[in-house]
Formats: C-alpha cells, sequence, structure tokens
C-alpha cells in the first residue's frame, strides 16, 4: 500500500520528490485519475472544482505534469456498468483524491464500491489525498453538515489506524491553531498528526514516514493518560 496523505497537495519539492519515489517513475510517464467527489458538498463546490482541476486554485494537484488525467465521479459510478470505470482504474498509476466534506466522501466511496476495490488496486497504485481526500483513509473525518446523508454515516475509511488534522495554523482555517487541534485529539484514541500544508504523510506497506518542509506535531493518546493503541 503507497499513500501520500497531503493537507494541500504536491505543495513543496519534498513531497513531489516523495511522489516520484512512490510511482518508481517521473510523474510525466504516470496516468492520474482525479476524483473530486467531495468537493461538491462544500459551499461553490463546483466552481472549485473547476478551479482545483485547471490549477487555479491551491498548490499543484491536477496540473502537475501527469502523462494523462482522467476525472472519476463517483456519485455516478452506481449508475453504470463497473467494467466502464474498474478497467480504467486498473490502467492508473495514481489517484488523486480532492478535499472537502470528509463524510459525503466516504459515503460514496463506499456506494460506488470504490472502498471495497482500493485494497486490491493499492497493491498498485499510488493514493495521494489532499485534505478530506488525506483524512478519510485514517480513522477519523469529519463533516461540514452540507448533506442530507444519515447521521451516522462513516467519516473515514480507517485504512491506517491514525488521525491527520490538516491546514495547520491556516488562515483560511482559523479553527486549526494547534491549541484548537490540542482540545480536540485529547478525545480520539489513536495517534494524531496535525500538519500544516507544507507537510504530508507517507505510508509505504504500513511505514510511517512525515515529509516537511513546514511545520507539524504528533499527538499520541499516552500524551492524555490512555493506552497507545499498536498501529
Amino acid at each position: 500500500m503507497k499513500l501520500l496523505l497531503t493537507s494541500a497537495g504536491i505543495s513543496n519539492m519534498s513531497i513531489q520528490n516523495a511522489l516520484v519515489e512512490l510511482l518508481g517513475k517521473p510523474v510525466a510517464e504516470a496516468n492520474a485519475l482525479f476524483i473530486p467527489t467531495a468537493i461538491y458538498a462544500i459551499p461553490n463546490g463546483g466552481d472549485i472544482v473547476r478551479r482545483v482541476i485547471c490549477g487555479s486554485l491551491g498548490d499543484p494537484f491536477c496540473q502537475l505534469g501527469w502523462k494523462s488525467l482522467g476525472l472519476l465521479e463517483l456519485t455516478a459510478l452506481p449508475s453504470i456498468k463497473k467494467e466502464l470505470w474498474v478497467d480504467m482504474l486498473r490502467e492508473t498509476d495514481v489517484l488523486l483524491v480532492g478535499g472537502g466534506d470528509c463524510q459525503y466522501l466516504t459515503y460514496w466511496m463506499q456506494q460506488s464500491g470504490l472502498a471495497d476495490l482500493l485494497p486490491s488496486l493499492l497493491q498498485k497504485m499510488v493514493y495521494v489525498g489532499l485534505s478530506a481526500g488525506s483524512m478519510i483513509m485514517t480513522c477519523f473525518g469529519t463533516t461540514y453538515g452540507n448533506h442530507i446523508l444519515p447521521a451516522d454515516s462513516d467519516k473515514s475509511l480507517s485504512f491506517v489506524d491514525f488521525a491527520i488534522h490538516p491546514h495547520l495554523d491556516h488562515e483560511w482555517f482559523p479553527n486549526n491553531s494547534l491549541d484548537n487541534i490540542e482540545k480536540l485529539v485529547a478525545s480520539i484514541p489513536v495517534p494524531s498528526y496535525a500538519i500544516d500544508d507544507q507537510t504530508a504523510i507517507k505510508v509505504t506497506d504500513g511505514a510511517v514516514e512525515i515529509i516537511s518542509e513546514g511545520h507539524w506535531k504528533l499527538f499520541t493518546p499516552r500524551d492524555y493518560g490512555r493506552p497507545l493503541k499498536n498501529i
């Protein structure tokens, strides 16, 4: 399993080098698929999708110089034949999963059937998450509540046994101060990584490595008097 869990995308050369290492080849030789689904559950989602694809918003992600870039909209998958999209996934080198609402993204990962396919796909494919796209691979997710899904819908897929809190100290996210995150993680029974937009977490077959040109902090349950859960 090869995961690159970013806060904001491929925001510096250290993260880009980690991506190339996971791919085993240059970005220009890799075929990518972008999943925008989570973005639709936040205000102005449709326009944000356009800007992320065009590369006019945020750090490089879709416009990184891929050999090819396709779009995989999860909400459409339950209504079309599997062979139309499963074969395409199997020929893809990297899955780019955008940010937005964790609960909405998790729900459609499950409803589309992609969540069930990921364990086998990730034996050869690299998964690159951005914000919520990273968080859903952990055991902690959130929601903005701009959807009508059942309230008890899962907020993450728990592929890894830690939590990620992106956009540390970002001016657009005033609640993401280190003090506020520390209060939040006190209630989470697994290790939590607070990461800024210059930081990513690389996971290779269970081995965790921090890739950073910025700031991050690891909180463990031991910090709050709880036994540390094995990861």
